[in-house]
């Protein structure tokens, strides 16, 4: 699963790249105090048509990627929003971490 972001521009290998998904995923969770997640910044998918004329999504390229980890009071409160998914929330948590906001 990945989420919209407001595009950021990245210098990536000498080019200026825009990254327009976030993709999360938890790598790590000891159930009690922390857990560790995996994060990447990717170009926008690219949509084309195979031969018959079936749409085809190609995930865009990753630009960024690197680690987050949670722990104290914010792995607490994980999950603990009213009204919000544990995985939204955590989506919008790293988010924030990242300075990204997710459309």
């Amino acid at each position: 699963m990945a989420k919209s972001i407001q595009p950021v521009t990245l210098w990536v290998n000498g080019q200026v790249k825009t990254a327009e998904v976030f993709a999360l995923r938890s790598i790590g969770d000891d159930l009690e105090t922390s857990a560790q997640f995996y994060y990447e910044l990717q170009e926008a998918d690219v949509v084309s048509q195979d031969a018959d004329g079936n749409d085809v999504t190609t995930s865009g390229a990753v630009l960024a990627n690197g680690n987050l980890g949670m722990s104290g009071q914010t792995y607490a409160d994980w999950g603990n929003q009213s009204g919000v998914d544990i995985n939204t929330w955590a989506y919008n948590w790293a988010a924030s971490q990242l300075n990204l906001t997710i459309i």
